[in-house]
């Protein structure tokens, strides 16, 4: 018996990218990189494998759990695979491009792994697609980075978009000017991550009802921020609430077919983000398409936001590119005629067999056309 079955295996989490899925993420990258360089980003291209000190430094340290390690056999070092992006930029525009002008505009692909998937995303290895925008605090800033996101992914077809905005560190800062203790801290996180009102008005603290306003002020856009404009927030979370409310304004003047919904307190998946965050969604995707949003870098002195894309869950909702002509070239016939043919958009594909009869290759290979005359014909169910 062949033990070709067990050498297939793989882990849990990976796959093995085939035709023409392989293909169609690829097309979806380039696609997404076209849209964002359009826009001024130019892209950077970290490595896979770095030190574990560098890459679990400032941003880097809210992925630990999810990063594998090895050590380097030259350095006898201790390595990390990298299980976000993100950081690894940060670290390149305040190390190798600590110098440029700011605002610096970076973009960036290439795969991550982790440790393990989730219910949603089971997948340990995939793709991200991402930018970062460094070096203001402007609501400009975060204007530009939510509707370059929604650009780019309705550029591949992505269908029924919307954009979830948040503000991750509300809960806490309210927490903090109501000097809550940490038990009550810690249950009204929980209370609002799991969307319970009830849980809320147990609490044994003065907040409770504020904490339940906010709760309440989560919904399309519109009817969220009318909610919230009605909690009585104290002033060390007003600035945050009036920038929500600018950013969402300026989001729908730039892309007026864009959903758009509220959600105060989400903080799930936020974990390194220091204010106005936000997630991408599509009606028919497992999860989330990618999140984005406000961080800093250089140990906390220059304040940066961006997004990241996942190309597991796009690849599954986007409109697949439209398949090329493949036209059949038979065996002996001249290279001129396949390269000029290639010039013009084609995709050849080379008899190899004299004896072969090529219209019966041509369909056995999926070609569309079969050349005949140095002139690409249809295959039709007669040649077949």
């Amino acid at each position: 018996m062949s033990d070709a079955p067990k050498h297939a295996l793989l882990p849990d989490g990976l796959r093995d990218g085939l035709p023409p899925d392989a293909a169609h993420e690829a097309a979806i990258i380039e696609r997404l990189l076209h849209v964002v360089s359009a826009h001024g980003y130019e892209r950077v291209d970290p490595p896979l494998v770095e030190f574990e000190d560098s890459l679990l430094h400032g941003a880097g340290i809210d992925v630990e759990l999810s990063t594998f390690r090895l050590m380097d056999p030259v350095s006898q070092r201790m390595m990390g695979v990298r299980a976000d992006i993100t950081p690894q930029v940060a670290r390149i525009a305040v190390t190798r491009l600590a110098k440029a002008p700011r605002p610096l505009r970076l973009s960036y692909a290439g795969p991550v792994l982790r440790v393990r998937g989730d219910q949603l995303r089971p997948e340990r290895q995939f793709h991200e697609v991402g930018v970062e925008l460094l070096g203001t605090d402007r609501a400009a800033a975060d204007v530009e980075v939510i509707a370059l996101a929604a650009e780019a992914l309705m550029s591949v077809g992505v269908p029924d978009l919307s954009v979830d905005i948040n503000l991750p560190t509300l809960t806490s800062t309210v927490c903090e000017v109501f000097a809550l203790d940490e038990a009550n801290a810690a249950a009204a996180r929980m209370a609002l991550d799991r969307k319970d009102a009830a849980a809320l008005r147990l609490l044994d603290s003065p907040v409770a009802e504020l904490l339940g306003g906010l709760l309440g002020a989560a919904g399309p856009a519109d009817h969220a921020l009318a909610a919230l404009n009605q909690v009585d927030l104290p002033a060390a979370a007003k600035d945050d609430s009036l920038r929500l409310a600018e950013v969402v304004h300026q989001v729908s003047q730039a892309m007026p077919n864009l959903v758009l919904t509220v959600d105060p307190v989400e903080n799930r998946g936020f974990e390194y983000h220091t204010g106005l965050s936000f997630t991408l969604f599509a009606k028919e995707a497992r999860g989330s398409l990618g999140r984005g949003g406000r961080y800093l870098v250089g140990g906390g002195s220059e304040p940066a936001t961006g997004f990241t894309l996942f190309l597991d869950s796009i690849a599954r909702v986007a409109r697949p590119a439209m398949a090329g002509h493949k036209v059949f070239l038979p065996f002996g016939t001249p290279a001129k005629s396949g390269r000029d043919l290639r010039e013009e958009g084609w995709t050849t594909v080379a008899g190899l067999d004299a004896g072969a009869e090529a219209a019966t290759e041509a369909a056995r290979l999926n070609c569309s056309h079969l050349l005949v005359d140095d002139y690409p014909a249809v295959i039709t169910k007669n040649n077949e």
